[in-house]
């Protein structure tokens, strides 16, 4: 420990011992003084009194420098402290007992606030947590009775045609029953297929990847294979693309997916006798992707609601497994990419935007 001079200044008590010291030196001297001079006793006395005053006021004026003043400022910052004023700060900067208070507090106050801010932080965390888990608890609730209900109607035809083939003999009937048993299970596949797709991507357990693929080609690939090749279905189909090749990162598989699910929408949902139009146009840098059908328009509530898992329109006239969209939202959300649907002359649009390299 560094050893202090007996006259150091360093501390309250060098500074008040010190003090003290000169003060009834000084008063013992100025009546040495007034003892001498050629005046008489009383008037003597009074010359010593008033420097007596002077000495005692000038003690008072240096101890409530040196004391009562720095103690008063670091009360009053303790009382804002006390009451977690973030504006509190002691300024006495002296270098002794109480500078290092008035420091000791600061620092304090600031650990104080630093902690009092991880516990904010923590206690954010802990409610976002609360919040996660009641928000998975509810999709959880809402997965087991969309799925139930998805699953009971493919469930109950495949019952009651497995039971109509024990008691009908007539041969083309039974094929009839057996078809729609075989396409009761091919849409239960499909809603298991891509609800494990669809968790999968949420969970985080499927990633999405990046590569250079050509556009346009894959636009081509996916119109041809859903509705090129269908030339039995009662539509009329147009389709507008550039004739350059228009380049993009991203998950090519993916993007394909995006392509099938909406064109496949259009097909699906198209106006006996109506139109399909697919068009790809560029605008500086960024591509956007339509695809149109004739249909009836989708109230503004439903829009709300399209991109949702199950969803199914009011009428249920809907078929599908109503995760086609909610799939094409969560991979266009996470490119963060503009997307939407909206109502147009006759029929519905559906459509997104794509960076696109230049």
């Amino acid at each position: 420990m560094k050893r202090r001079k007996f006259y150091d200044f360093g501390t309250i008590r060098s500074k008040t011992m010190v003090l003290s010291k000169l003060a009834g030196g000084a008063i013992v001297l100025f009546y040495l003084i007034t003892e001498e001079l050629p005046v008489g006793r009383e008037l003597s006395f009074w010359i010593w009194f008033a420097l007596l005053v002077a000495v005692v006021m000038t003690v008072d004026y240096l101890l409530g420098k040196l004391i009562s003043r720095p103690l008063g400022r670091i009360n009053d910052t303790a009382g804002q402290m006390a009451g977690l004023d973030h504006t509190a700060h002691c300024d006495v900067n002296t270098k002794d007992e109480f500078g290092e208070l008035s420091r000791s507090l600061n620092t304090m106050f600031s650990n104080l606030q630093n902690a009092l801010q991880k516990l904010e932080e923590a206690n954010a965390r802990l409610e976002n947590d609360v919040e996660q888990e009641r928000i998975l608890l509810e999709q959880r609730k809402e997965l087991t009775d969309s799925l139930s209900h998805e699953m009971k109607t493919p469930l109950g035809l495949i019952r009651v045609y497995a039971e109509g083939l024990n008691e009908v003999t007539d041969q083309e009937k039974r094929q009839r029953y057996i078809d729609s048993i075989l396409n009761a299970t091919e849409r239960m596949d499909h809603i298991i297929v891509s609800l494990l797709d669809l968790s999968a991507l949420e969970s985080g357990a499927s990633k999405l990847t990046e590569e250079r693929f050509e556009f346009i080609e894959l636009v081509e690939t996916a119109a041809g294979r859903l509705i090129l090749d269908a030339p039995e279905s009662d539509y009329r189909f147009y389709y507008e693309l550039p004739d350059e090749k228009v380049f993009v990162t991203a998950d090519r598989q993916r993007m394909e997916q995006v392509l099938t699910n909406l064109i496949g929408n259009a097909k699906k949902y198209v106006l006996r006798g109506g139109e399909i139009r697919l068009a790809v146009n560029l605008d500086r840098d960024e591509l956007r992707f339509s695809v149109y059908n004739d249909c009836a328009s989708i109230s503004d509530q439903d829009i709300s609601k399209i991109w949702r898992k199950f969803y199914r329109c009011p009428d249920n006239k809907c078929e599908g497994s109503g995760l086609g969209l909610a799939i094409v939202d969560w991979i266009l959300s996470k490119y963060q990419a503009d997307y939407g649907v909206r109502n147009v002359d006759q029929g519905v649009e559906f459509f997104f935007r794509f960076p696109i390299l230049l």
